[in-house]
């Protein structure tokens, strides 16, 4: 919200050097209780910054491209990580603010209308006309967030518990599945630009759906491998759509409150995923063959593809529920709700009403 009024750059260069600072003091903790408190205080400052980085980046883009959009042990992970938050926050401290923010501001500054006010009563109207569209939204978030923790978050634990890999070989296999997420990103934000955004995110998540046997039933290395590589393909390949298709979807006051706050509500409705696997591997067993004896393990194979493929069956049938607004044009929606005031009943937004026609067909 902070953003969408008083622009995108300096709150997210701030949040950024919260999450900087938060990452490095997780790193001196020296109990449980204090690293819970610290990892709290990172996930508010991190959830800021989904919003902000994609409306900031989307809007800098032209529209045919917005688709692509040790001896420390673990204490150096955070350590890291500081160093590199910061220098984001450097490098988005030096890019300039969205030629768009700036142009609506300098039209309500002519106006002399005041911002507080007229934001929070664009606030009441967007909710009352786009609640329906809201709830979608988050409904997509939370199937896409519970297709990706559910299909990563356990995956190494399930190679070492059920199919019995050396910690060596499952982190292997984890990057060549992060491999595939990196190639499914690209390619599924790209094809979005040509197919559309629903059709994209609905192919790939049959994708994804297509190789869940490979990704479970093999117990050789290749194989599982290869299924987690064509698995994460498909899954990142719905959610290379996601940012371009959120900001299309978000009334134009709201490009970046919109997009965060659905995807932090949906990131949290499936922060379960891995208790719920887990929960579901102490209920399901299967037996494997460890050191020449026969050994009872949880299955999280059957549970991980019973888990995916309804969450998959799930994101087509919300992805199919709304017209999309593909090829929305950002400068056009702007110039429209700066002339008639009212940014979130502009011609190109998706409203209840037409939800609700949807819904009806």
């Amino acid at each position: 919200m902070i953003s969408d009024r008083f622009g995108r750059k300096w709150p997210l260069v701030f949040n950024l050097l919260l999450c900087c600072v938060l990452e490095l003091g997780t790193g001196f903790v020296d109990t449980f209780s204090q690293f819970l408190a610290f990892r709290a205080l990172f996930g508010i400052a991190m959830g800021g910054i989904w919003g902000l980085s994609s409306s900031s980046a989307l809007e800098n883009l032209p529209v045919e491209l917005r688709g692509l959009a040790t001896q420390h042990g673990w204490r150096a992970l955070f350590w890291t990580g500081a160093g590199i938050t910061c220098f984001a926050a450097v490098v988005r401290a030096l890019v300039p603010e969205s030629s768009f923010f700036l142009h609506t501001k300098q039209q309500e500054k002519a106006k002399g209308t005041n911002t507080s006010q007229s934001f929070l009563r664009k606030t009441k109207e967007m909710l009352k006309l786009h609640w329906l569209l809201c709830i979608y939204a988050v409904l997509l978030m939370s199937g896409l967030n519970f297709l990706s923790h559910g299909s990563q978050d356990l995956y190494p634990t399930y190679l070492q518990i059920t199919k019995g890999f050396s910690a060596h070989n499952a982190t292997v296999a984890t990057i060549i599945g992060n491999c595939g997420a990196f190639v499914g990103g690209a390619i599924g934000g790209w094809v979005s630009q040509y197919i559309g955004r629903r059709l994209t995110i609905v192919l790939c998540v049959l994708l994804a759906a297509a190789f869940i046997p490979l990704w479970v039933l093999p117990s050789s290395f290749s194989a599982l491998s290869a299924g987690a590589f064509f698995v994460q393909l498909g899954v990142q390949g719905a959610w290379g759509v996601i940012p371009i298709q959120l900001a299309e979807m978000s009334p134009p006051a709201f490009r970046a409150t919109f997009p965060g706050v659905v995807y932090q509500l949906g990131n949290m409705v499936s922060a379960a995923s891995a208790q719920i696997e887990a929960t579901g591997g102490d209920n399901l067993k299967t037996t494997i063959m460890e050191n020449g004896v026969l050994t009872v393990v949880p299955d999280y194979a059957t549970v991980q593809a019973i888990f995916i493929g309804a969450v998959a069956a799930f994101v087509i049938v919300i992805a199919l529920i709304v017209p999309e607004n593909h090829g929305s044009n950002f400068e056009s929606a702007d110039a429209d709700s700066r002339d008639g005031d009212e940014a979130t009943d502009h011609k190109s937004q998706i409203s209840c009403r037409e939800v609700n026609e949807k819904s009806s067909a």
